[in-house]
């Protein structure tokens, strides 16, 4: 269906299915033309390649995507839009949508069973609500995908983008880097939303590693030493860590110094390799 970024277009077609947005569910549709195709195309929608789109909208983004690769398939949660995309996308038989969470669907089995002989790269406007479990479900899980282009608000965009080392870093973003190499392609206004939400937005890429940094024995402790470090931002990578793991100062302490790290050191001025030493350092010593 053409015209589908104008709003006119949006509210008859939502109107005739008496569709309401669900706060619940985070919906703030993309009106602005310019944005979908921006995201298909950076995305990695192309010849070639599979898509796995997460929440569809009224289907903006999923008609960019099919329009340029060669398989969509759309997960969506809202049972009432299924209706609504089957107008929208009617002309499309590239395309197929589940109704579904996303976070209980089996992607590994869903990528053998529908992408056959293709790439798979996954796109998303994700509701902000939920942005940063289902980022780390598609990077944790080692789905064999290509890349990640999601829609996020602004802030978050800043953490998961941020370098390694940098003030902006937080818990999210040591998981980002460890298993992507991450890019914050452009920035979208609220104005580009129905209805506009109270922040701005941003769309990110996360490029899949090949391989994960050397050195992690147990990235479970990893990830919690991480988040650990940045439970309590003002505070130094030794307090952080003893109050939140509640593991004895003075073995954090030991640990920071076999890392040679500074007593005083933050954990937003740690690489990652420095991240890798003191967590393997500290999980030898509890």
């Amino acid at each position: 269906m053409d015209n589908l970024s104008n709003i006119s277009v949006i509210k008859d077609v939502l109107a005739r299915h008496n569709f309401t947005f669900s706060k619940a569910l985070g919906q703030n549709f993309l009106v602005n033309p310019s944005v979908c195709p921006k995201i298909a195309e950076m995305g990695n929608a192309k010849k070639g390649f599979g898509i796995i789109e997460i929440g569809t909208g009224i289907g903006v983004l999923t008609n960019e995507l099919a329009k340029r690769a060669d398989k969509v398939v759309a997960i969506e949660i809202d049972d009432r839009l299924m209706p609504v995309l089957a107008e929208t996308l009617a002309e499309y038989d590239n395309v197929k949508i589940i109704n579904a969470d996303v976070m209980e669907t089996d992607l590994h089995k869903l990528i053998a069973e529908e992408f056959q002989g293709m790439d798979v790269a996954v796109c998303a406007n994700l509701p902000y609500y939920i942005t940063s479990p289902i980022l780390m479900m598609l990077l944790e899980e080692r789905l064999p995908i290509k890349s990640v282009t999601v829609m996020v608000q602004k802030e978050a965009g800043t953490r998961l983008c941020a370098p390694m080392g940098t003030r902006d870093m937080g818990a999210v973003t040591v998981a980002i880097n460890y298993f992507s190499v991450p890019k914050l392609l452009f920035n979208v206004s609220r104005g580009s939303f129905m209805p506009s939400p109270n922040v701005d937005s941003c769309v990110v890429r996360f490029d899949i590693r090949d391989k994960t940094p050397e050195g992690v024995t147990d990235e479970k402790f990893f990830f919690k030493v991480a988040r650990g470090a940045f439970s309590q931002r003002r505070k130094t990578l030794s307090n952080s860590v003893s109050s939140s793991m509640g593991i004895d100062k003075s073995i954090v302490n030991q640990a920071i110094e076999q890392s040679d790290l500074p007593a005083s050191v933050r954990p937003e001025a740690l690489s990652m390799e420095q991240f890798i030493t003191f967590s393997e350092a500290l999980r030898k010593l509890v």
